[in-house]
């Protein structure tokens, strides 16, 4: 999220959390003042390789309820931040295959997982993964499911929460098929998407 009107829109739509970009290489770095939101929509700060005084100060001056860390940090930053008593979604990426060995440094300093599609990027690609790769999951912590989900994608979405492997996907990271400008969500393409799952007995 970017524009103040524009987050003020997304929030009428009730999503449980908002993302807002503090990498200022990204095209939707955030760099304003984060309007008043209602208390159950979490904020929640993401950031690529930044170092903890730098995250530290920015969830305090935006009273960020959660950080999205989408680079290499290390499982001792990630306990860092969980003693701000920010929850922390720390994000890996997947291509075709994955190595989920490499979670358990991390088991007892993140309180969820995001896997998102390995691009050129850090995020905001716009492609899915070969989302059956997660058949191989072995945590049984919650993970975001991420990485070019938009409508066109909404029967593979149902298809995968039909699955084992889906037991512990605790929620879709909607963000670049929503756009219409970079940092700009389509709130129509949003209320849409969020209606079909909730007509199809999918809790949002």
């Amino acid at each position: 999220m970017k524009n103040a009107s524009n987050i003020l829109d997304v929030a009428q739509l009730n999503p449980d959390f908002m993302g807002f970009i503090f990498y200022e290489n990204s095209p939707r770095y955030f760099n304003s003042v984060i309007p008043e939101l209602p208390e159950n929509i979490k904020k929640i700060g993401v950031f690529v390789d930044a170092n903890f005084d730098y995250i530290k100060g920015i969830v305090h001056k935006h009273n960020l309820q959660g950080v999205q860390l989408h680079g290499n940090e290390s499982p001792e930053l990630c306990k860092q931040i969980q003693d701000l008593n920010c929850a922390v979604i720390k994000v890996f990426s997947i291509k075709d295959t994955f190595d989920f060995n490499s979670l358990e440094p991390y088991e007892d300093f993140c309180d969820y997982y995001l896997f998102d599609t390995k691009g050129k990027q850090p995020g905001g690609n716009g492609f899915t993964f070969d989302w059956s790769v997660l058949k191989k999951y072995s945590s049984i912590k919650p993970f975001f499911l991420s990485g070019g989900i938009g409508a066109n994608e909404l029967n593979n979405v149902f298809s995968f929460l039909k699955t084992p492997e889906a037991v512990f996907c605790h929620a879709l990271d909607l963000n670049s098929k929503f756009e219409t400008n970079q940092g700009l969500k389509n709130t129509e393409k949003l209320k849409a998407f969020k209606d079909q799952l909730i007509a199809n007995n999918y809790d949002v």
